[in-house]
């Protein structure tokens, strides 16, 4: 039931995050680390990401950046990884209220962000992928945080999409390569990662369509209510 429960969240997560770009780790999180745990909720998470990514990249090949990916994923593999052992040595409460506080912190972080960032150069996109890199090396998501840089960078719609994906891509690769050269990726918890990632995809095709219909503030509020519900699940359970 747990798992069923799981690709059924996974498919709706799929649908909402190929429409706006991000967001399915928000929603499915909490319900692994319920399931499964924080500390096997992650490493399930980052396989889940990669097959989400890819899906994503299939999904708006044309329209991707490919500059804007190697300025951010050129600073963002080295911190992701170092970012996946630094959350190897936290307690599983620790995990959880990291990833949730997190979360909520995002919701007025992710307006600030957006209200300063005029005009996102290359370097700046290098910055942010070091930050970024090693934040989503500790935590499940980071993606929010990444949509006013690339937004901010100029890319919209399809362009964002599939941009923010490859460049997340290579982040959540390195993540679960260390993820398996540290041992904590068995092969149980590879398995899990794969049908979670499967349900993932097959929502991001479904969401291709209704892209070019998503209005701003549709987007604006999806984003604060995944944060805020998802957030709070967690911080819930690491106060539990």
């Amino acid at each position: 039931m747990g798992l069923l429960l799981i690709l059924s969240i996974g498919l709706v997560a799929g649908v909402v995050s190929g429409i706006i770009g991000t967001g399915s780790s928000i929603m499915l999180v909490p319900v692994l680390a319920y399931v499964y745990g924080p500390k096997e909720a992650i490493p399930i998470m980052a396989v889940a990401a990669v097959m989400a990514n890819l899906s994503r990249i299939l999904a708006w090949w044309r329209e991707v950046d490919w500059r804007a990916v190697a300025a951010y994923a050129a600073t963002g593999i080295p911190a992701a990884m170092l970012g996946a052992r630094t959350m190897l040595v936290l307690p599983p409460r620790a995990v959880d209220l990291a990833i949730g506080a997190f979360l909520l912190a995002m919701i007025p972080g992710r307006r600030w962000l957006a209200d300063r960032l005029v005009r996102v150069q290359l370097p700046h996109l290098a910055v942010a992928g070091a930050v970024i890199g090693f934040l989503t090396g500790i935590v499940a998501s980071t993606g929010p945080a990444s949509v006013p840089v690339f937004i901010g960078y100029g890319l919209t719609k399809g362009a964002f999409i599939g941009t923010e994906a490859a460049a997340s891509l290579a982040i959540y690769l390195t993540k679960t390569l260390t993820f398996q050269g540290t041992g904590a990726l068995p092969v149980a918890v590879f398995v899990r990662g794969l049908a979670v990632g499967a349900a993932l995809m097959v929502g991001a095709f479904v969401a291709k369509p209704f892209v070019l219909r998503l209005a701003p503030e549709t987007f604006r509020f999806m984003m604060d209510g995944l944060l805020a519900i998802s957030g709070t699940c967690l911080v819930w359970n690491g106060l539990g």
